[in-house]
Protein backbone atom coordinates (compact mmCIF):
# COMPACT_ATOMS: atom_id res chain seq x y z
CA UNK A 1 0.00 0.00 0.00
CA UNK A 2 1.32 3.68 -0.31
CA UNK A 3 1.88 5.75 2.47
CA UNK A 4 -1.65 6.71 4.31
CA UNK A 5 -3.86 5.25 1.93
CA UNK A 6 -6.03 2.70 4.36
CA UNK A 7 -7.40 -0.37 2.83
CA UNK A 8 -10.48 -0.19 4.62
CA UNK A 9 -12.03 3.02 4.82
CA UNK A 10 -14.72 3.98 7.97
CA UNK A 11 -18.02 1.62 7.08
CA UNK A 12 -16.21 -1.00 6.05
CA UNK A 13 -16.75 -4.44 7.39
CA UNK A 14 -13.97 -6.58 8.10
CA UNK A 15 -13.13 -9.91 10.12
CA UNK A 16 -11.01 -10.15 12.51
CA UNK A 17 -7.99 -12.60 10.79
CA UNK A 18 -7.84 -16.30 12.52
CA UNK A 19 -5.81 -16.82 15.76
CA UNK A 20 -2.56 -18.41 14.27
CA UNK A 21 -2.81 -15.68 11.86
CA UNK A 22 -2.74 -13.61 14.74
CA UNK A 23 -0.31 -15.34 17.10
CA UNK A 24 2.27 -14.95 14.20
CA UNK A 25 2.19 -11.34 14.19
CA UNK A 26 2.28 -11.18 17.49
CA UNK A 27 5.55 -13.04 17.77
CA UNK A 28 6.79 -11.37 14.82
CA UNK A 29 5.94 -7.73 15.25
CA UNK A 30 8.23 -5.88 17.52
CA UNK A 31 7.19 -2.16 17.37
CA UNK A 32 4.48 -0.04 18.11
CA UNK A 33 0.54 -1.26 19.17
CA UNK A 34 1.32 -5.12 20.08
CA UNK A 35 -1.70 -7.36 20.27
CA UNK A 36 -2.83 -8.12 23.54
CA UNK A 37 -4.10 -11.35 25.01
CA UNK A 38 -7.32 -9.64 25.13
CA UNK A 39 -7.46 -8.83 21.67
CA UNK A 40 -6.60 -12.50 20.61
CA UNK A 41 -9.83 -13.68 21.89
CA UNK A 42 -11.28 -11.61 19.30
CA UNK A 43 -9.96 -14.40 16.05
CA UNK A 44 -12.27 -14.59 13.40
CA UNK A 45 -15.32 -11.81 14.31
CA UNK A 46 -16.64 -9.87 11.93
CA UNK A 47 -17.35 -6.43 13.01
CA UNK A 48 -16.87 -2.33 11.07
CA UNK A 49 -14.12 -0.34 10.82
CA UNK A 50 -15.26 2.72 13.26
CA UNK A 51 -11.78 4.63 12.58
CA UNK A 52 -8.61 4.66 10.80
CA UNK A 53 -5.24 6.21 11.85
CA UNK A 54 -1.57 6.26 10.50
CA UNK A 55 1.61 5.75 12.52
CA UNK A 56 4.50 7.82 11.98
CA UNK A 57 5.69 6.23 8.13
CA UNK A 58 2.45 4.93 7.05
CA UNK A 59 1.24 2.00 9.47
CA UNK A 60 -2.27 2.10 8.97
CA UNK A 61 -3.78 1.40 12.52
CA UNK A 62 -7.96 1.06 13.12
CA UNK A 63 -10.62 1.04 15.74
CA UNK A 64 -13.11 -1.49 15.36
CA UNK A 65 -16.76 -1.44 16.42
CA UNK A 66 -17.55 -3.78 19.83
CA UNK A 67 -13.77 -4.92 19.36
CA UNK A 68 -10.80 -3.47 21.61
CA UNK A 69 -7.44 -2.40 21.00
CA UNK A 70 -5.73 -0.50 17.90
CA UNK A 71 -5.98 -2.85 14.98
CA UNK A 72 -3.15 -3.18 12.38
CA UNK A 73 -4.48 -3.60 8.53
CA UNK A 74 -2.51 -6.96 8.47
CA UNK A 75 -4.63 -8.86 10.88
CA UNK A 76 -7.54 -7.97 9.24
CA UNK A 77 -9.66 -9.13 5.82
CA UNK A 78 -13.02 -7.71 4.12
CA UNK A 79 -16.10 -9.25 4.68
CA UNK A 80 -17.52 -9.94 1.48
Amino acid sequence: MPLYLEQFPAGSAVRVKPYPVLQDFRHTWRFHNPLSDEMLRFAGRETSVTAVGFYHGGDVLYTLEGIPGTWHESCLELVE
